[in-house]
């Protein structure tokens, strides 16, 4: 039998997880808010991070991801869609696999990119910015889920341009296309990445909080 000390104790440590989970993450409001001031910016091309592929198919974080870009694609909010993310955890190229869902979802070929040596989400906007600056795009976003969106504002800002847009999913939005949300077939035979090893398994414990911190990047890639 759990004492009501205890029990207290595990209510406001629950309680305290919550808020700090809420705190590392833009509220529905702000979400809302950024996406209005995004529909009076317009961006030439928006970043993508991406997600492990398992399993054969796509979860539900990543289709999240790639139809808030179908929708600011067809809003007229992003011209282009840039789609970053290495084989991190599995032996798919996240952005190639998350660039041809977005292509059997409706949004054309020649308006989607794909970058795929990010293996963390502070290299995903970084190596994406300079893939994108190198392909003559100016006006840059990233799209991605609020908490994402979030934990990315500072480097961001700090670490790549004040210029960059950041525009968080609007889950309510989403919900409102839930009828239109397929799951498409695709061959993602076509992003497999023979004799694949894992992050965790090339790269210990410290290296990669340090590539998560975007303190162990490639700077000279898309030069």
């Amino acid at each position: 039998m759990v004492k009501a000390g205890n029990t207290l104790v595990l209510v406001v440590y629950c309680m305290m997880i919550l808020l700090f989970i809420d705190s590392c993450s833009f509220s529905s409001k702000t979400c809302v808010q950024l996406l209005t001031r995004s529909m009076n910016e317009k961006y030439d091309i928006i970043v993508v991070p991406g997600v492990p592929f398992n399993n054969s198919k796509w979860d539900s974080t990543m289709k999240a991801r790639v139809y808030w870009s179908k929708y600011l694609y067809q809003k007229g909010i992003a011209k282009n869609i840039m789609y970053s993310g290495s084989a991190v955890y599995s032996p798919y190229y996240e952005g190639e696999i998350m660039g041809m869902y977005a292509e059997a979802i409706g949004i054309p070929r020649e308006h989607i990119y794909t970058e795929t040596k990010a293996e963390h989400s502070t290299e995903n906007i970084y190596y994406s910015y300079k893939k994108a600056k190198k392909a003559g795009f100016n006006r840059i976003a990233l799209a991605t889920d609020p908490f994402q969106a979030k934990m990315l504002k500072s480097f961001i800002l700090k670490r790549i341009s004040p210029d960059v847009g950041i525009i968080p999913i609007v889950h309510d939005t989403l919900i409102s296309m839930r009828s239109q949300m397929t799951d498409p077939v695709i061959d993602y035979t076509k992003a497999f990445v023979k004799d694949f090893i894992s992050l965790p398994e090339r790269e210990g414990f410290w290296k990669r909080w340090k590539g998560t911190r975007g303190l162990d990047m490639d700077r000279s890639l898309y030069e």
